[in-house]
């Protein structure tokens, strides 16, 4: 059960109504997340721009970005960023194979060298146990150094936003 309540329009701060109407404007659904951070609007204002600035990118492959938040989730055991983040990752090229085997990716063959240096990046840039030599190494033989900036970015975001999920146990939304 979710444990904070969620901010609708009507109750909403006036810089979150309008958020909230311009996502709406553009056909798109006002998430409960969205709802739990209306709670502190210049907080959950900046949050969500953060996010849509990590959604947009800035030249990492959006198939890098979504592997390594789909991990982020997998790890933290966030269903609602697992699930909102599948549907993003399919639209992006990920494969429905690589999702259903991102728990075990080290040892599944649905990954090439490339994805699997962002995934063992992921993990120790998630579990906290420091990024090896090895591994940085490896992730700068094809990503450059905004990419690299990206792609830890997405994953601490990501790591916050799976943080925030699990510990208020936001809901899913019910589907259209």
């Amino acid at each position: 059960m979710q444990r904070i309540s969620l901010v609708e329009k009507d109750q909403a701060h006036p810089l979150i109504k309008e958020t909230y109407q311009k996502l709406e404007d553009q056909g798109s659904q006002v998430l409960n997340l969205y709802k739990v951070m209306a709670h502190c609007p210049h907080i959950g204002l900046n949050f969500q721009r953060l996010g849509n600035s990590i959604l947009r990118g800035e030249g990492l492959a959006a198939t890098f970005r979504e592997l390594a938040i789909l991990r982020v989730a997998n790890l933290a055991q966030a269903e609602y960023e697992f699930v909102k983040h599948a549907a993003v990752a399919l639209r992006v090229g990920v494969r429905q194979k690589q999702i259903d085997e991102i728990s075990d990716w080290a040892n599944s063959a649905e990954f090439n060298d490339q994805e699997r240096v962002v995934l063992r990046y992921t993990d120790e840039v998630t579990q906290g146990t420091g990024v090896s030599d090895t591994t940085f190494a490896d992730l700068q033989t094809f990503l450059n150094e905004p990419a690299i900036v990206e792609l830890t970015t997405a994953i601490g975001y990501y790591g916050m936003v799976a943080k925030i999920l699990t510990t208020l146990q936001i809901e899913l939304e019910p589907e259209p």
